[in-house]
């Protein structure tokens, strides 16, 4: 498991640093070129074929009638050179109306080849750990302006091995999860311009636990509260520019820390002892809503939990993009903060985005994060042949 918190870890104040525990961290990487490049930011923009992640409920506003993303991100490149992900995502619309759509979405996240045990006395192994997930969602206009939509996921994460010396035969851990998402979309006159205005919200994750270790060690997944807006304006003819903010949070209650509770005495151990077993076996519905309410610093750390991402789009045409966002999370829950950038270009096909992070503290393996995207437009595909 890659849990990036850990890795800055080191840096931070030990009575300050408590960063939120999940299991399958790599289902909150952003998969797609457009939405890193502006900060993580994707709640509220026009959509596209990579909304699954973002808010799914977009789709039913989508303007082509099918679109397919392709996605790869070398992840941590700046540690290892051979941890990656990759996202397949699109869309159909249905329905005579242009009101409905449905959407998939296959993720695989790579770590890597890892050896263990020791070569020297023949009991070394070669492993190549991996999460991934498969998903597919529905999403429908409930009015001219707003939409919502569902998605039904299956993950898988295997980052275990079988060791036949000891009898340890491990298996991955298998978790399924369901998303509910809102978008709501209007276009006000300001002058004698007609903008757009949008707002969408998206749950995702609400699912089962990941339980690794035969079942011993069950772990939350990253059930994500994502509100965002976004507001276009038109600077001239073929030229817009798009500005938006998401507001996420992790519906995760806090592990309990032991250095929260006086356990120089029995009372203290035993009060610690009983807060960590009460947070082992809580379920996941009840997490969402203890997470509101279980920061041992009270409203001052529930509000550091809140991460928040600011971005801005160009668009010249339709065919040419500039894009640029920073993305911010407490130093005590993570410590995340970084610039995106990225530029996109598009034909009647085929649009190609690309992404580059660069991180505000130069040791972050974050640094240097470089996205691809290629994504393949259905009605342009079918005009492409008409011609023929």
């Amino acid at each position: 498991m890659v849990c990036i918190a850990s890795l800055q870890a080191a840096a931070q104040d030990k009575n300050d640093f408590n960063p939120i525990q999940t299991g399958v961290n790599s289902l909150s990487i952003a998969p797609d070129a457009r939405g890193a490049s502006m900060g993580d930011l994707g709640a509220a923009t026009d959509p596209d074929a990579n909304s699954q992640f973002w808010n799914p409920s977009k789709y039913a506003f989508a303007y082509s009638k099918a679109a397919v993303s392709l996605s790869y991100t070398p992840w941590l490149r700046k540690l290892v050179d051979d941890i990656f992900l990759a996202n397949v995502s699109g869309y159909w619309k249905i329905g005579r109306d242009d009101n409905q759509a449905v959407s998939a979405t296959l993720r695989y996240f790579s770590l890597g080849e890892v050896t263990t045990g020791n070569s020297a006395v023949g009991s070394a192994q070669t492993l190549n750990p991996y999460e991934m997930s498969v998903d597919v969602g529905y999403s429908r206009k409930l009015s001219e302006k707003y939409s919502m939509g569902v998605v039904l996921r299956y993950i898988y994460s295997d980052l275990g091995f079988s060791d036949s010396y000891a009898g340890d035969n491990s298996t991955g851990a298998s978790a399924f999860s369901a998303d509910i998402s809102g978008y709501y979309t209007t276009y006000p006159i300001i002058g004698r311009n007609e903008c757009q205005w949008s707002w969408g919200w998206n749950i995702s994750n609400i699912g089962t636990k990941v339980s690794y270790n035969h079942g011993e060690d069950p772990a939350f997944l990253p059930t994500n509260l994502r509100i965002g807006t976004n507001f276009t304006f038109p600077l001239a003819d073929y030229h817009n520019l798009s500005i938006g903010l998401d507001l996420n949070k992790l519906l995760v209650p806090t592990r309990p820390r032991e250095s929260d509770y006086d356990t120089s005495n029995p009372d203290g151990q035993r009060e610690y002892l009983d807060a960590l077993e009460n947070w082992e076996n809580m379920s996941p519905i009840t997490g969402i809503f203890k997470s509101f309410s279980d920061a041992p610093g009270g409203f001052s750390e529930e509000m550091k939990e809140i991460m928040w991402s600011l971005g801005a789009e160009y668009t010249y045409n339709q065919q040419f993009f500039a894009r640029a966002g920073y993305f911010h999370e407490s130093a005590m829950k993570g410590n995340r903060q970084y610039f995106g950038i990225g530029a996109g270009f598009a034909m009647n096909i085929l649009r190609i985005d690309a992404s580059y992070m660069l991180a505000t503290a130069q040791t972050s393996p974050l640094d240097q994060t470089l996205r691809f995207t290629l994504t393949f437009d259905m009605d342009g595909l079918k005009e492409l042949f008409g011609r023929r």
